[in-house]
């Protein structure tokens, strides 16, 4: 079933003592073009991230943000500098003996001193922190695909109604077309018969004209090509594949084809028909700009 370009998923976990916090939100684009916020610190999981993404979405303006609080998993680790506290150690030795105490240094004096115990951050797995943030990141994208997924449904059935409409009006004008040719012919009949009135009138020169008529007005190839590009669209709408852009074009092509119709036709009640055709066409394509 297709889907909407349009959407929003979001999602939050736990994962080792960090607090991670995704969303997703999406408008229409022609391409796809993905925009990732996250905290600098993690800036070295972004291309993971829009890898995911890739492999989710074909196109659209694609917004993740990502929040993570990861207060809980700071742990620091304290390092001593043996040599630098082996030379204060001495030194507090060397001022003991010149003040004629005999006692040593304690532990605790000599941390005191600058430099002798050093607490840093330990260092993260990066592979680690960047699957935990693509394992949050693909739960928040199946809510995302879900609710396109449901905007998908209501788009396929307002196009299936447009698409009834457009079978309609086609069936009018191949109704309507043939009645064009045999008024055609009794007014060019009556015409000549004003004119020439006691003339004898060629009733062959009538049914030449008459055929003339009848293929510059012809529109049986177009409406053969609106019932194939309709079933095709028909098609489309139960793909699971992308199909937005294959669908823009064939509405295209409808269009072409209801235009050729309007301008062989001088037929009030045909052209009033082409003109409904055409207002479902337009509605039809705007819709079109929505899926994915």
């Amino acid at each position: 079933m297709i889907k909407s370009m349009t959407g929003y998923g979001r999602a939050r976990q736990e994962l080792h003592k960090r607090d991670i916090t995704v969303e997703v939100r999406s408008v229409n684009n022609r391409y796809l073009d993905c925009t990732v916020k996250m905290p600098r610190m993690y800036a070295f999981a972004e291309d993971a991230v829009k890898s995911r993404v890739q492999k989710a979405i074909s196109r659209g303006k694609v917004d993740v943000f990502i929040t993570v609080d990861a207060s809980a998993a700071d742990v620091a680790k304290v390092t001593v500098n043996t040599e630098l506290a082996a030379q204060y150690a001495a030194a507090f030795l060397e001022l003991a003996k010149i003040c004629g105490k005999a006692a040593a240094a304690e532990p605790k004096d000599l941390a005191r001193f600058p430099d002798v115990l050093t607490v840093t951050k330990a260092d993260e797995d990066l592979e680690t922190v960047s699957g935990d943030l693509c394992a949050v990141l693909d739960e928040a994208l199946a809510a995302y695909n879900q609710m396109r997924a449901v905007e998908g449904r209501k788009l396929a059935e307002d196009i299936e109604n447009r698409l009834n409409a457009i079978e309609t009006c086609t069936g009018q004008v191949e109704e309507r077309s043939p009645e064009t040719v045999a008024e055609y012919r009794a007014k060019l009949t009556a015409r000549m018969q004003e004119v020439l009135q006691s003339t004898t009138i060629d009733p062959q020169r009538i049914l030449t004209e008459a055929a003339i008529y009848a293929d510059k007005v012809a529109v049986d190839e177009e409406t053969v090509r609106l019932r194939s590009h309709v079933a095709q669209l028909r098609t489309m709408l139960c793909s699971d594949e992308p199909m937005g852009r294959k669908m823009d074009f064939l509405i295209q092509e409808v269009n072409r084809e209801s235009n050729t119709i309007g301008s062989k036709c001088n037929d009030v009640a045909i052209a009033q028909v082409v003109v409904n055709l055409k207002a479902e066409v337009e509605k039809m394509r705007e819709q079109v700009q929505n899926i994915e």
